[in-house]
C-alpha cells in the first residue's frame, strides 16, 4: 500500500492540483478531505460536494484548506469536495444522474434547469437566506427559479459579472477605445494590421457562449420573450450576425473557430490579443505572472450596442442537491452558511465571485465599491468599475425571461456560437440562420414545454 500522506502534503498536493487544472492543465481531479478528528473523535456527519476548480486557484486554496475545515469542525461534519476542470462538469452531472448516485452538492456553472426533475427543492434555504440578508439579485432569481412549478430548483451561489478586457496602449495608438461595437468595428482592422486582433470565439466553449450571447443582447436580439415564446427569427438577431462577420472578416483570426475554454486567456497572455470578453481571472493572471503588459491591461463594461449595453454573467455558479443525496439538509445548511458569510467568498476570489445576495457584503454595492476601488494594481481603480458591471449591466442567459430548460439546452449545446460561426463563414447568411435558428429553437421549446418544464 501506498504510504500514508501526512495533513500537509495532502494540502500541498491539492493545491498543486488546483494550480495545474486552474491554468488549463491535464491534471487529474483532486479531493480534499476535511479533518477526520475533531476533538479527539471520529466526526459525526459528512458532506460531499462536486465543483469545479476555480479560475483564481488561491480561491480553492483557501476554500479547501480554510474554510471547509472551519466549516466542518464547527458542524462536526467530515466534508470532501472534488474539484474538476469546468468543462468535465456536465458529464459529470449526467453520470450521477444515470447512476442515481452522487454527491450530496453538485455545482453548475450555468443555470441547470434540464435537471430540475432531479433535484431538491431550494426553496426553504433562497426563503432563510432571504430573511436574513434581503432580496436575491435578479440574475440569481431568473437563472434558480421556475415560474411554472413556482420554486426554486437550485441554490444561486455567485455570479461573474463579464467585462470586455483591452489592451488599453494597442488602443490609444489608434485613436480609439471599445466604448461602443461601432467602435470596435472601426478599430478592428488596424488593430489586425498591428498584429493584435480582437478575440472573440466562435466555438462550442463557455467564452464564446458567454460573448455571442451578451452582444447578441446588445443588438436587441433575443432567444425568448419574457413569456417563454421564441423570438429569435428578428432583425435584431440578423443585425448581430452581420456584425460580427464583419467583425471576424475585418478585425479577428480563423483560430476563434476551434477554441476551447483556455484559448480566450491564452491569446491575452500572449501579447497579442488587443480585446477580449472574459471575467478578471482574466487579468488576474497576468499580475500575479508579472507580464509585462499586465498595466495596459483595463476592464470596461462590454461596449454599447444599438439597442443597449447588456452583459452576461461570465459564470453563474449555483448548486443543487439530488433528490438521491444521503445529506439533503446538511447540504442546505452548508449553503445557507456559505452565503451568510459570503464577503470573505467574494475577497478570496479576488472580486471574481460577486455574492448572489447582494446584503452578503455589509453595505451592499456601496461597500463593493470600496472594495473593488482599494485594489492596488495598476491603472489605479481598474477594479472599481467591476461592481457597477455587476450592479448594472450583467443579466441571465433568459433574458428577459427565465434561464429555462429549453434555454439551458440552447446554451449547453453552443447553438448561439455555432449559428454565428456559420454565417461568419459564408456558409448561412443571416436570414438563413434566424430561419433555421427559429425552428430549431421552438422545437426544444416544444419539448420542454410538453414535458412542464417551461
Amino acid at each position: 500500500m501506498a504510504e500514508k500522506l501526512t495533513r500537509r502534503e495532502l494540502l500541498k498536493r491539492g493545491g498543486a492540483g488546483a494550480v495545474a487544472i486552474g491554468l488549463g492543465g491535464a491534471a487529474a481531479p483532486y479531493a480534499f478531505a476535511g479533518p477526520h478528528r475533531y476533538t479527539g473523535r471520529q466526526l459525526k456527519n459528512s458532506l460531499s460536494i462536486m465543483q469545479w476548480v476555480h479560475f483564481v486557484p488561491d480561491y480553492d486554496k483557501w476554500l479547501d484548506n480554510t474554510y471547509i475545515v472551519q466549516w466542518g469542525q464547527r458542524n462536526d461534519t467530515q466534508v470532501t469536495v472534488d474539484h474538476v476542470n469546468l468543462a468535465e462538469l456536465p458529464a459529470r452531472a449526467a453520470s450521477e444522474v444515470a447512476a442515481q448516485s452522487g454527491h450530496d452538492l453538485f455545482q453548475f456553472l450555468s443555470p441547470p434547469a434540464t435537471y430540475q426533475k432531479q433535484t431538491v427543492p431550494m426553496d426553504d434555504a433562497v426563503q432563510e437566506v432571504t430573511r436574513k440578508l434581503g432580496k436575491l439579485t435578479n440574475v440569481g432569481y431568473k437563472s434558480t427559479y421556475n415560474p411554472k412549478a413556482k420554486h426554486y430548483f437550485g441554490f444561486a451561489d455567485n455570479y461573474v459579472p463579464d467585462p470586455v478586457v483591452w489592451r488599453h496602449d494597442l488602443w490609444n495608438d489608434i485613436g480609439e477605445s471599445p466604448a461602443t461595437w461601432d467602435h470596435v468595428l472601426k478599430a478592428a482592422p488596424k488593430l489586425k494590421a498591428s498584429g493584435h486582433p480582437i478575440g472573440i470565439g466562435m466555438s462550442n466553449e463557455l467564452d464564446s457562449n458567454m460573448a455571442n450571447f451578451a452582444i447578441m443582447l446588445c443588438f436587441g436580439a433575443r432567444i425568448q420573450d419574457v413569456n417563454g415564446n421564441v423570438r429569435i427569427n428578428s432583425k435584431e438577431y440578423r443585425d448581430y450576425l452581420s456584425f460580427m462577420k464583419q467583425l471576424y472578416q475585418t478585425g479577428m483570426s480563423n483560430d476563434i473557430f476551434g477554441w476551447n475554454s483556455a484559448s480566450n486567456n491564452n491569446f491575452l497572455y500572449s501579447g497579442t490579443a488587443s480585446m477580449i470578453l472574459n471575467a478578471v481571472s482574466a487579468t488576474r493572471t497576468p499580475e500575479q505572472q508579472g507580464l509585462p503588459f499586465t498595466d495596459n491591461l483595463w476592464i470596461w463594461p462590454i461596449p454599447k450596442g444599438p439597442v443597449a449595453r447588456q452583459g452576461l454573467e461570465h459564470v453563474m455558479g449555483i448548486y443543487v442537491t439530488w433528490k438521491f443525496a444521503k445529506n439533503k439538509e446538511l447540504a442546505k445548511k452548508y449553503l445557507i452558511d456559505q452565503q451568510l458569510a459570503y464577503q470573505q467568498h467574494f475577497e478570496q476570489s479576488q472580486f471574481y465571485n460577486f455574492p448572489a445576495w447582494t446584503g452578503a457584503v455589509k453595505g451592499g454595492f456601496k461597500t463593493i465599491h470600496k472594495l473593488t476601488a482599494a485594489d492596488k494594481h495598476k491603472p489605479h481603480g481598474k477594479y472599481t468599475v467591476l461592481a457597477t458591471i455587476a450592479e448594472k449591466y450583467t443579466t441571465n442567459a433568459g433574458h428577459p425571461g427565465f434561464s429555462n430548460a429549453a434555454v439551458g439546452e440552447i446554451f449547453d449545446s453552443f447553438l448561439i456560437p455555432q449559428f454565428t460561426a456559420q454565417v461568419a463563414q459564408g456558409k448561412l447568411s443571416p436570414a438563413e440562420a434566424a430561419k433555421t435558428a427559429d425552428a430549431q429553437f421552438k422545437s426544444i421549446f416544444r419539448k420542454w414545454k410538453g414535458q412542464g418544464m417551461v
